[in-house]
């Protein structure tokens, strides 16, 4: 037995011989030694998470299950397993189910109530029982520490936005002019010649998502700011991010019919994005995080743009935003000021404006 002692392979064989003469303590010993020499075998995991069904501990053989499918993602596994990496999967996702079911039902007669209570209580559940992931900021520039991780921000926070969906019309109206020209509109995301280009699954140069600004990177853009007098008074009272060359940036962003916009995360994670729909014709998407929303014409929303994001217009016809930056409200007016001067610095360094994006 010593080459045995060594060979998880060999202990393996002998489970399986156990089985088949109903030999179960025999069975999960040999299975046991097996994961003690290589605790990542893939096949033994399968087998351990069998034993343990077959035992009843469906909460310890959905963790082998899982153990066996996220070992198989991150190491390869034979062809021959496929098979049975699909039905543990399978049975992860059963198991699961069930076990959402059973905590639902226990906390229903505790008084939850999933379109009443409180909705991090209901994410943090969604969270647990697999139901959505964890995401967390991710700034692809700056990062300020301390700041809430929320995806989609209340809207009762931002009493200001009353104002601005009061004038969706009057907005939209401004906007309907400057469609009437296509090319105010250009690509959203944009090559520089002295940046290395990222094509950002397609989305480079491509005319699928576009924008018309009517304040650039800090600076107004006089001729479209002109057309559309209305949208920046309705702006007038909104605590828009300024920092020279690069905030705020307020214009409107159009999705072409079809488009999908992938996911993604924003530079900075000291502002907030909100949009204002203008024209939406049913079947338009955004994901923030691990939430999916609609977007309606005239209702606003704030959203933490460095959490994962992306969209989608899976109509036939065009979807179009106004767009704009703020400050995230929990910064004090210190931490605003010194935000700025941090980033007047690095420009100074570099001697030149930075290239930018909203």
């Amino acid at each position: 037995m010593a080459s045995q002692d060594r060979n998880a392979s060999a202990w393996l064989g002998l489970a399986q011989a156990c089985r088949e003469r109903g030999d179960e303590p025999g069975r999960a010993a040999a299975i046991d030694k097996a994961l003690g020499l290589e605790p990542r075998n893939i096949r033994g995991l399968i087998m351990k998470a069998d034993q343990l069904m077959a035992t009843g501990d469906s909460r310890a053989a959905s963790a082998f299950y899982l153990a066996a499918v996220r070992t198989a993602a991150q190491t390869g596994s034979p062809p021959e397993l496929a098979p049975e990496l699909q039905r543990a999967a399978r049975t992860c996702e059963q198991l699961a189910a069930a076990y959402g079911r059973y905590l639902r039902n226990r906390l229903a007669a505790a008084g939850f109530d999933p379109s009443r209570s409180s909705s991090r209580f209901a994410q943090s559940l969604d969270i647990l029982t697999g139901q959505r992931r964890i995401y967390v900021q991710q700034p692809r520039y700056f990062y300020f520490p301390g700041l809430p991780q929320i995806q989609f921000h209340e809207r009762a926070d931002f009493p200001w936005l009353d104002g601005v969906e009061r004038a969706t019309a009057e907005i939209r109206l401004e906007l309907l002019g400057i469609l009437e020209d296509e090319e105010l509109f250009a690509p959203y995301i944009q090559g520089a010649a002295d940046r290395p280009h990222k094509d950002q699954d397609g989305m480079l140069n491509n005319r699928n998502w576009s924008a018309c600004y009517l304040w650039k990177n800090g600076e107004i853009v006089s001729d479209i700011a002109a057309r559309c007098p209305r949208t920046l008074e309705a702006l007038g009272n909104v605590p828009l991010a300024r920092i020279p060359n690069r905030s705020p940036s307020i214009l409107f962003s159009s999705l072409a019919p079809g488009a999908h916009i992938p996911p993604h995360n924003g530079l900075i994670n000291a502002r907030l994005i909100c949009h204002l729909p203008l024209i939406v014709p049913g079947r338009c998407r955004f994901r923030v995080g691990n939430e999916t929303r609609e977007w309606v014409e005239g209702r606003a929303w704030l959203f933490d743009d460095t959490i994962e994001h992306e969209a989608w217009n899976d109509s036939d016809r065009l979807r179009v935003i106004l767009l704009f930056e703020v400050w995230r409200p929990e910064l004090t007016e210190e931490e605003r000021r010194l935000i700025v001067a941090l980033f007047e610095a690095i420009d100074s360094h570099a001697g030149r404006k930075p290239e930018w994006e909203i």
